[in-house]
């Protein structure tokens, strides 16, 4: 009970299309602000993914960081409203365009940020097209001062590591959703922000994926002690829940894959091939064929 309470509670208010989400205590000094997990528009000034921030004995730390340098200031505006101790790390669970850009607002106060290396290396090589495109659907003034923002600390695999006087377990399985995919586990309160690996009402888009690794690391992310689960996109949900996504995976590489065998050609496939269990998800109709598309593709380079 004491958990669904906390998943009820844990869905913030917005005054107004696309204004800031309100911080929400989702367990004792763990913070979510929950985007709307719709598509990326000017309506919604881009603040579509969900990010955090853990409040330990001795300062903040960050999970994630919005899509842009506006929305990263309003963070740390924030967070200071919480509490007075200094931020001291702030953590990229995955390169992914709604979740890195507001990290250049932390760079400007000289707070360090980590992410697996894998996805540094993905940010350094890819997040400029990913700011272009940024740019032309959210605006010039909407995206001003959003740069690439490089983390400068990295690590390579699961780790503990303490931060803010809390003890955090960054927990990577190997390339899922992207190659260098972090979990961050809050080990006192059971919270977990997982980032690109889990998204809830959103259908999930492929871009840098390997199946069999994602489907894996969801099986892993349900044996944690984790309590609640903190979605990149969608509300909180129990840890159970997250196998939902990896429902989705399955029926949707199922699908591709008979309609490859069965000689469907891919204009015909991104048609047809559908997912019906998932239909109303946000995003079906734009990244159903494009996640379609892409499956297909690799079947043909095989």
């Amino acid at each position: 009970m004491l958990m669904l309470m906390l998943v009820t509670s844990a869905r913030p208010v917005c005054a107004g299309p696309g204004d800031m989400p309100v911080p929400v205590a989702v367990a004792q000094g763990v913070y979510v602000m929950q985007g709307s997990g719709d598509a990326v528009a000017p309506a919604n000034r881009g603040i579509v993914a969900n990010n955090g921030f853990i409040v330990g004995a001795s300062g903040v730390t960050v999970i994630d960081t919005g899509s842009s340098y506006r929305y990263g200031r309003a963070l740390i505006e924030a967070i200071h409203k919480v509490t007075p101790l200094p931020i001291e790390l702030v953590i990229i669970t995955h390169q992914a365009a709604e979740f890195v850009f507001g990290a250049s607002a932390f760079r400007d106060q000289d707070v360090p940020i980590l992410a697996h290396r894998r996805t540094a290396e993905l940010i350094r090589e890819r997040c400029a097209i990913c700011l272009t495109k940024l740019r032309r659907t959210l605006g010039e003034e909407e995206m001003a001062g959003s740069r690439v923002t490089v983390p400068d600390r990295t690590v390579d695999g699961s780790t503990q590591i303490e931060s803010g006087g809390r003890q955090l377990a960054l927990l990577h399985f190997g390339p899922a959703s992207t190659p260098g995919d972090l979990a961050v586990l809050d080990t006192s309160t059971g919270v977990l922000f997982a980032g690109g690996l889990v998204s809830v009402g959103r259908i999930p888009e492929l871009r840098n994926e390997n199946i069999p690794g994602w489907l894996d690391a969801l099986q892993r992310l349900q044996v944690t002690d984790a309590r609640i689960v903190v979605p990149g996109f969608g509300p909180l949900v129990e840890k159970q829940d997250v196998a939902q996504t990896g429902v989705y995976l399955r029926q949707l590489d199922a699908g591709v894959r008979r309609a490859y065998e069965a000689g469907v050609g891919l204009t015909e496939a991104m048609r047809s091939v559908q997912v019906p269990d998932f239909s109303r998800y946000k995003l079906y109709a734009v990244a159903q064929p494009q996640n379609v598309q892409r499956l297909y593709l690799q079947l043909e380079n095989q």
